[in-house]
């Protein structure tokens, strides 16, 4: 690579200068791609033994239920930790739980009352992990860097979206079960843990000295600042409408997959691979956000969520009168497409607007908005899937988004406005 090209990249994708970030992203990177292999492989697993919608809805209740219960005092605690160590300690324990699922699978004793209860301890892990890792971001890449730091992790998590469904059904296709994929997600963990033994926070700000006020007081302050911010509130209210009537629907991919794209040639070959091919069609639109938040990572970020609910919210709508593969892999793209750049949205948002000294605490609050309201969208998405069918799900899931995210930007008006 030349100086010019080197320059010229550097430019483009500032986070890059930073050896600690790079060693951080790249083991994310390998990481990921095990996450969603196994993401993809355990909700079919589960599917394949129950058959039943409702378990899928139940499964994600599990695995997002910590997220309820846990995330608002991790956002107060990492502020006290040292964020590297608690993302390597968290990152563990999901490596335990990835090996506990494959034990149990390839003994053959697993049963859906275990998935429930191991995607339960992996969501607590997660609850706590994502706060740690988006708060460590900063100290890895330095404010300046920001912006292109979460476009480019975003990247890496999507590649992962893209290449973990299509591992997944390779592997279960080659070894004809389901826990050489969860292994080989146990194992992908090692590589972001070592990266980050390696790296070193060098942009870390340490906390003020003096007296502590105490977890309640410290979160009261991160909601003091909430209210005072119109602009961090909406986007809160809007992830909230989000996580739990749009995400949710994702959940359903065993079952569109296996019911409402179904033909009478259908093998559990043919299901698996469908079932993965979708995935990957939500990844590969996710990834090309992704990699355009990254290069465009100083664009406005109110326009590009906008954008992003735009398109995130009509496909679901649409999802909803399909029942062709081509149509329906084209529509989880732009699904996959729409997710992304609201998230990398509402992230940068957040982050380049809340000072250091309260970015977990509103990032937390953030976060539980998101995925600790999805418990309960899982079942009641998993509910109305079951009772009426997955077109019925996936069209009152995009309206309601629609007509909550247009109320929600009427009733703030300065929502892309920056906070004075």
């Amino acid at each position: 690579m030349t100086s010019k090209t080197k320059s010229l990249l550097l430019q483009r994708f500032p986070a890059l200068a930073s050896r600690d970030y790079v060693l951080f992203v790249i083991g994310q990177l390998i990481s990921v791609i095990g996450t969603w292999m196994q993401a993809t492989a355990l909700p079919y697993l589960a599917y394949r033994i129950s058959g039943r919608p409702l378990d899928l809805g139940i499964i994600g209740f599990s695995n997002t239920l910590p997220t309820l219960l846990f995330a608002l005092p991790a956002g107060v605690l990492v502020e006290h930790w040292d964020k590297r160590k608690a993302v390597i300690l968290f990152q563990t324990l999901m490596s335990v739980q990835a090996i506990g699922l494959a034990i149990l699978t390839y003994t053959g004793y697993i049963e859906i009352w275990h998935i429930v209860f191991l995607a339960f301890f992996y969501g607590s892990a997660v609850a706590v992990e994502v706060t740690a890792r988006q708060a460590m971001l900063i100290e890895l890449a330095g404010k300046d860097a920001l912006s292109s730091a979460i476009a480019l992790q975003t990247t890496a998590f999507n590649l992962g979206r893209v290449l973990g469904p299509l591992c997944a059904a390779w592997l279960i296709s080659a070894t004809g079960n389901e826990g050489s994929v969860f292994l080989a997600n146990g194992i992908s963990f090692i590589f972001v843990i070592l990266g980050l033994f390696m790296a070193r926070t060098r942009f870390k700000v340490e906390g003020k000295s003096g007296e502590n006020p105490g977890l309640r007081s410290e979160f009261k302050e991160g909601i003091a600042y909430l209210r005072r911010n119109s602009a961090v509130t909406s986007v809160t209210i809007m992830a909230a409408l989000v996580g739990f009537f749009g995400i949710p629907l994702v959940q359903q991919v065993p079952a569109l997959a296996r019911d409402v794209l179904k033909t009478a040639l259908d093998t559990e070959a043919l299901i698996a691979s469908r079932t993965s091919n979708l995935y990957a069609a939500q990844g590969a639109g996710a990834l090309v956000a992704a990699l355009f938040a990254a290069y465009m990572s100083s664009s406005d970020k109110h326009r590009m969520l906008l954008w992003g609910q735009i398109v995130f919210i009509l496909p679901i709508i649409l999802l909803g009168f399909n029942q062709n593969i081509g149509i329906a892999l084209i529509l989880l793209a732009l699904i996959g497409w729409g997710t992304v750049t609201q998230l990398v949205s509402m992230n940068t948002i957040i982050q380049l607007e809340v000072p250091n000294g309260l970015r977990g605490r509103v990032f937390s609050i953030y976060f539980w908005a998101l995925q600790g309201v999805a418990p309960f969208g899982s079942i009641f998405i998993g509910w109305i899937a079951q009772t009426w069918g997955i077109p019925a799900a996936a069209i009152v899931s995009g309206i309601t988004c629609l007509v909550g995210i247009i109320a929600t930007r009427l009733i703030f008006s300065a929502v892309g406005k920056s906070s004075a």
